[in-house]
């Protein structure tokens, strides 16, 4: 079991930074030149972009490291408290979405998953130079989660949940790590549409003068 927690690790990253190089470097370690820019730019935008690529990394080896370290030490239905009743590590199956929505949909989710998936990394390239730090942080975190419960359903049809908050005589949905760096980059995504958009809008009518 260890053996194959272990390999399945391997794969996962070498898979997920094979692909990040290959979208950012060509066959000769180079960073690929974007038509238009210049190529200073774009080394800089292609480097800086690889940090991001990382955050989404870290977020799936976190994600895959204490999925497997709960499916081999608990069983289903363990708890061990960590805040008396109010925050407790399990051990739960779902084959649903995050927090256990729409269960059963397996083909589904892995087909959606693979749509974001392409569409996060694209656009992730696309706005290497001008895409600020929260939405960039966000996307990765959002691609690394995503990945990570990908690689579940594909290889297992299912996810395994593990932290539990109890509020009262309500318990949260069992979610993971994966699902938190979801949520969290979603929420990093909004705040930069709330602000950082709109500072950017306001950038623009000034270069634009400064250039006439």
């Amino acid at each position: 079991m260890r053996e194959v927690g272990f390999l399945t690790a391997v794969i996962i990253v070498r898979g997920y930074w094979t692909i990040t190089f290959r979208l950012c470097y060509n066959n000769e370690g180079q960073e690929k030149p974007t038509r238009g820019d210049s190529l200073f730019i774009d080394q800089i935008g292609v480097t800086y972009i690889v940090i991001y690529f990382l955050i989404g990394l870290i977020v799936l080896i976190l994600d895959q490291v204490t999925k497997w370290i709960i499916a081999t030490k608990l069983t289903i239905g363990d708890e061990i408290s960590v805040i008396g009743n109010f925050f407790l590590i399990t051990s739960h199956r779902n084959r649903g979405a995050a927090f256990g929505i729409l269960q059963e949909q397996r083909w589904f989710f892995l087909i959606i998953t693979t749509v974001v998936v392409c569409a996060i990394v694209w656009y992730m390239r696309h706005v290497r130079k001008t895409g600020s730090v929260a939405l960039l942080t966000g996307l990765g975190m959002i691609l690394g989660g995503a990945i990570g419960n990908f690689w579940d359903r594909a290889l297992h049809g299912e996810v395994v949940d593990f932290l539990l908050f109890n509020f009262g005589s309500y318990s949260f949905p069992i979610f993971n790590i994966a699902d938190s760096g979801i949520v969290i980059g979603v929420i990093l995504v909004l705040i930069d549409s709330l602000f950082f958009s709109k500072d950017k809008e306001k950038e623009l009518p000034i270069q634009s003068e400064e250039q006439q």
